[in-house]
């Protein structure tokens, strides 16, 4: 973070010094809620938690080097005392986002694909200048205050993952980093549980597009009908990209076949040939519209094209892709899971798998709502008629899917938890084989890490 006084800090947190802060007294290092990894300098988050309570540690995040606690109660400690300490996190953000006049704020959202399309875009805005993104997920109103907090003054491009799982969601973080430009990739039905529909979900997204900065650039999703309608909610120009013909940043002679995306960027004044280095078909709407950012950014289409096809550091649990020692090969795409990113990864998992057996392990999809048995019963629809060979479903929300997998003539089987989905894959696969694991947060993780580093033997799980 910028370095700022605590009588600074009190006054756009809204807060109150205690009687033992020194007003200035100068916090240097980071804003930190997890007292593990206080530093010199820091300024200490006290957060309550369902699990633990911040202000339990506030002695020793300062014994441990942290300037300050702010809190919204009295500490044995140097402090700024707030009403709501999320709340003042968010106007810390604001304060010193405000103070930065070289610095270019990207905030994007979409259904799916978001934190891919981070970690593409924050690798090419690094070709740039010095570039502040999300480590992971940190996408709500606790992580994207966390992540702007981390700016300084030599900062360039911060780009921040924005979730809505209500209305009014988008509004109050781009209120908190009105962004310079807003990229809305696409709206599905992922949260429609919260939502309602998927025309509820669209106008929870468009609040993006609408807080942009006057004057901002809005890019918006050409092959999403529901992104396109936001265009009237921009408050400058609008950008779009897709493979569509009348995409301003687009794809053509898109080549899925091996499972790594090629295509042709293609602008109303330059052309150059991208082979990424990311697994899944679905990749190429997200690095088109990393590269529509890059390009407003200034970042030439040539030099582009050569970032885009070097290799990228995703997130982990996302479309990692790797052969065991006995020729398994394995996608660990188990971060979430949503219908439209299982149908993506189900594609890959076929696209992959060349001429050896599938084996998908499929985790529930949350917060669908009343769709949720229809939704699961889908996947396994769409499972099977994708040709995949072998089904499991993991614990009893997603059994669905097994069933309506067999019904439809793959091999399918429900099993109560991953444990038993362990067991079922040591005892299904083989050398030769293509085995995809997903499901939303937590649900299949075990498994992943089970095929990242154990030997698949019928006795480890019986």
């Amino acid at each position: 973070m910028i370095s700022m006084n605590l009588s600074d800090i009190a006054q756009v947190t809204d807060g109150r010094l205690s009687p033992d802060a020194d007003p200035a007294a100068v916090v240097t290092g980071p804003v930190e809620h997890d007292s593990r990894k206080v530093v010199g300098g820091a300024l200490f988050v006290a957060l309550v938690g369902d699990h633990a309570d911040g202000h339990d540690f506030a002695a020793r995040a300062v014994a441990d080097g942290a300037v300050a606690v702010l809190g919204s109660r009295a500490v044995d400690a140097p402090s700024i005392v707030v009403d709501d300490v999320l709340v003042a996190l968010g106007k810390l953000a604001r304060a010193v986002i405000d103070r930065l006049d070289d610095l270019t704020v990207i905030g994007l959202t979409g259904s799916s694909g978001k934190t891919s399309t981070k970690d593409f875009l924050a690798h090419l805005c690094r070709a740039l200048g010095p570039t502040v993104a999300p480590e992971g997920t940190l996408n709500n109103e606790l992580g994207a205050p966390y992540t702007a907090l981390k700016v300084d003054e030599s900062t360039r491009y911060l780009v921040l993952e924005m979730s809505a799982r209500h209305v009014g969601d988008l509004d109050y973080l781009t209120n908190i980093a009105p962004p310079d430009i807003g990229l809305a990739l696409n709206v599905g039905i992922a949260h429609i549980g919260e939502f309602g529909s998927a025309d509820a979900i669209a106008r929870a997204k468009s609040e993006l597009i609408a807080g942009i900065k006057p004057g901002g650039v809005a890019v918006l999703n050409a092959d999403d009908p529901r992104v396109s309608a936001m265009r009237p909610l921009a408050p400058g120009r609008v950008v779009t990209f897709g493979t569509s013909p009348d995409a301003d940043v687009r794809g053509v002679d898109v080549d899925t076949s091996s499972g790594l995306p090629r295509y042709t960027l293609t602008t109303a004044t330059a052309a150059a040939p991208i082979a990424l280095r990311l697994h899944g078909a679905h990749n190429v709407s997200n690095t088109l519209a990393a590269a529509a950012v890059a390009i407003e950014l200034g970042m030439p289409v040539d030099v582009l094209a050569a970032r885009a096809s070097m290799p990228v550091s995703l997130s982990p649990r996302r479309m990692d892709v790797f052969t065991r020692a006995d020729d398994i090969t394995v996608i660990d795409d188990s971060y979430n899971a949503n219908p439209d990113s299982m149908a993506s990864a189900i594609d890959s998992l076929t696209t992959l798998g060349g001429a050896g057996r599938t084996i998908a392990v499929l985790g529930y999809m949350a917060e669908l709502g009343d769709t949720e048995v229809a939704a699961h019963r889908e996947l396994g629809r769409r499972a099977a008629r994708a040709g995949v060979d072998i089904v499991i479903a993991v614990e009893d929300v997603a059994a669905p899917a097994a069933e309506a997998a067999a019904e439809a003539g793959a091999d399918a089987t429900a099993v109560a938890d991953q444990a038993a989905a362990i067991a079922e894959v040591c005892r299904v696969a083989r050398s030769g084989d293509t085995i995809l694991v997903k499901g939303s947060r937590y649900r299949t993780w075990k498994v992943a890490d089970y095929l990242h580093t154990e030997a698949l033997t019928k006795e480890a799980h019986a």
